[in-house]
């Protein structure tokens, strides 16, 4: 097994017209950024490629990590990520700008013993014409009681975040089309944005930290059942948080491939 080594890469924006309009240009200046924000779950995904060079599929198959995103990374943009060793078979990183400004900090690692896995409580899907309520702090309040709606999700073409590099043939050998293309961390915790997202509206909003485990690699096109629940709700310093835990399973046999806890902002203040 390799040992993981730092890098240094080009950040990447997949998505500048998402649904949530902060990683577009116009919507993230009016909150004084210096434009789209590349999402989250990408700068995660760049913070453990050292895991995925290094250990390969074991880390897609059964990896864990923690990844805080402190300050925005721009589309285009330089970053370097050093890597610490921690442990037989972890490390610690942080993701620098050319300045030297830490954007974002990270820990990979493959667990000795993996944890229990989550089971499927059988949430009812979101309806194809669902309308989704304002994610107001009293909206979130009532799902936090009443439960969230699950949905559909297929690792496929037609997904977004299929690549973290704009060249994808940057990806390691697992994540590409000749290795396997099994999803990356970022789809993988991008995930729990689209189950934040697809029961209510919040525009703009900012994925912040994650607590993750995967249990199995995710092949392509494979289908995934996801559900959601809200599990802490507060506000600081004007913005409102939530903390959601978020479970993906096959559809086809309900095994779980992975379970994260997100924390994002979903106000943001003055918005």
């Amino acid at each position: 097994m390799f040992e993981p080594t730092s890098y240094h890469g080009v950040a990447f924006n997949e998505v500048p017209d998402s649904k949530n309009q902060i990683h577009g240009h116009a919507v993230a200046a009016q909150f004084g950024f210096e434009g789209g924000l590349v999402p989250g779950v990408t700068v995660s995904a760049y913070l453990a490629h050292p895991a995925v060079t290094a250990w390969g599929l074991d880390y897609v198959t059964r990896g864990a990590a923690r990844m805080v995103v402190e300050k925005p990374v721009y589309d285009g943009h330089p970053f370097s990520v050093e890597v610490t060793k921690d442990g037989e078979h972890g490390y610690d990183a942080v993701l620098a700008d050319l300045s030297g400004s830490i954007r974002a900090r990270g820990r990979c690692w493959l667990p000795n013993e993996l944890p229990v896995a989550p089971r499927r409580r059988g949430d009812r899907f979101i309806a194809a014409d669902f309308e989704r309520p304002l994610g107001t702090p009293q909206t979130m309040h009532r799902l936090q009681h009443s439960g969230m709606g699950a949905l559909r999700v297929r690792w496929s073409e037609s997904s977004e975040l299929t690549t973290y590099f704009r060249d994808s043939e940057l990806m390691p050998t697992p994540l590409k089309i000749e290795g396997g293309r099994h999803a990356h961390l970022g789809f993988v915790l991008g995930l729990t944005n689209w189950a934040l997202d697809s029961n209510v509206q919040i525009n703009p909003w900012l994925h912040l930290q994650t607590d993750s485990q995967c249990f199995h690699a995710i092949g392509w096109g494979t289908e995934l059942i996801v559900e959601a629940a809200i599990v802490e709700l507060f506000e600081k310093k004007g913005h409102h948080f939530c903390d959601v835990q978020v479970s993906a399973f096959r559809s086809h046999d309900d095994v779980a491939v992975m379970h994260t806890r997100l924390r994002a902002i979903y106000q943001l203040r003055g918005a």
